[in-house]
């Protein structure tokens, strides 16, 4: 996946895409192996009704330090963590942050992100 703004476009959706944020750079901090299955996931979950609340899908209140609305829970073990916010005039996911859960804390990068 290439860094910074990147759009994909959603099928049969309320939403046309979603974008992956130049913030989101932290990606890269993520085991190459998971990279397929970020994607997939982030394609899958926020491609249609990214505001309705399901098990791993959670409103944030109040928004964390990078604005985000939005928590999605998925992987092994439920270890990453996609922040988003949802543009209704635009149509779109904006991705904040990918991060990752080790035990009690949350990771972004090398950094250690209190919620």
């Amino acid at each position: 996946m290439r860094l910074g703004a990147k759009r994909v476009q959603a099928t049969n959706c309320p939403l046309r895409n979603w974008t992956l944020s130049p913030f989101c750079a932290v990606y890269r901090a993520i085991a190459p192996a998971y990279g397929g299955l970020i994607r997939t996931t982030i394609e899958e979950q926020l491609g249609f009704e990214p505001e309705t609340e399901t098990r791993n899908r959670k409103p944030l209140q109040p928004p964390v330090a990078f604005e985000a609305t939005w928590e999605l829970r998925f992987g092994p073990d439920n270890r990453f963590r996609v922040f988003y916010w949802v543009s209704h005039a635009a149509r779109e996911a904006q991705i904040l942050a990918v991060g990752r859960k080790e035990g009690s804390r949350l990771m972004i990068g090398r950094e250690e992100i209190k919620l």
